[in-house]
C-alpha cells in the first residue's frame, strides 16, 4: 500500500505526520478525528472540550485533532474541506482550539452550502482572530489563499489507512475509546499509570 503523499503546506502545530494539529505535549497521546459537518462530532466537541482542555492545561496529554473531510459530499460546496481548511489558518494563528469550538457552535446542517467563507473568516471574531493587527490581518489572508485547500484530504487518507471508519473518533495512546469525557478520562489515568 502506497503512503497517502503529504501536501506541500501543513499548518503551524502540525503533527510530525503531518495530518493534524498537536496542542500540548503532556506524555499520553490522545487523537481526536472530527469532520467540521459532523453533528455527532459537534456533540463530542461540546461535551468533551473542557475536560480536554484541562487535560493539556494539567499536562497530561498531548492532543491531536485530525480534520477531515469525510462529509464534503454533505454538502452543496465541499464545506468539510473549506472548514478544515480554516481552521489550519487559525492554527497558523495560534488560534486551532478556538476556531475548531466556534466551527462547531455554528454549524451549519447537513445537505446544504455549509457556511460561506464570510462567516468562515466572521468566526474568526470569536475566536480571537479579528484584533487589530498583523493576526487578524494574516488569518484573512490565508483565508482568501486557502493554502491549506488539499490537506483535510490527506488527513481523511492518513486516518482511513488508520483504520479510521468514521467521526468522531478518539484514540488514547493508540487505543480506541468512545468520545465522551468520562471515557477518555479513564483511558488517559490507565494510560499513565494514574488510575
Amino acid at each position: 500500500m502506497t503512503q497517502p503523499t503529504p501536501p506541500s503546506q501543513v499548518p503551524a502545530g502540525a503533527t510530525p505526520e503531518g495530518d493534524g494539529i498537536l496542542i500540548g505535549s503532556g506524555p499520553v497521546r490522545v487523537d481526536a478525528y472530527i469532520d467540521f459537518l459532523c453533528p455527532f462530532c459537534r456533540q463530542f466537541e461540546l461535551a468533551a472540550e473542557s475536560t480536554l482542555a484541562k487535560l493539556v492545561a494539567d499536562q497530561q496529554i498531548s492532543l491531536a485533532y485530525h480534520p477531515m473531510n469525510f462529509l464534503d459530499e454533505a454538502s452543496t460546496t465541499s464545506y468539510s474541506t473549506r472548514a478544515a481548511a480554516a481552521s489550519g489558518c487559525a492554527a497558523d494563528q495560534g488560534k486551532f482550539l478556538p476556531y475548531a469550538h466556534e466551527l462547531f457552535v455554528r454549524q451549519p446542517p447537513e445537505g446544504g452550502p455549509g457556511l460561506g467563507d464570510a462567516e468562515l473568516a466572521d468566526i474568526g471574531a470569536a475566536a480571537g482572530l479579528t484584533a487589530a493587527g498583523l493576526t487578524a490581518a494574516a488569518f484573512a489572508d490565508c483565508l482568501a489563499k486557502a493554502p491549506y485547500r488539499d490537506w483535510p484530504s490527506y488527513v481523511t487518507e492518513r486516518a482511513v489507512e488508520a483504520g479510521v471508519g468514521g467521526t468522531p473518533t478518539v484514540l488514547v495512546a493508540g487505543a480506541s475509546v468512545e468520545p465522551e469525557p468520562q471515557a477518555i478520562a479513564a483511558a488517559v489515568a490507565a494510560a499513565s499509570g494514574t488510575s
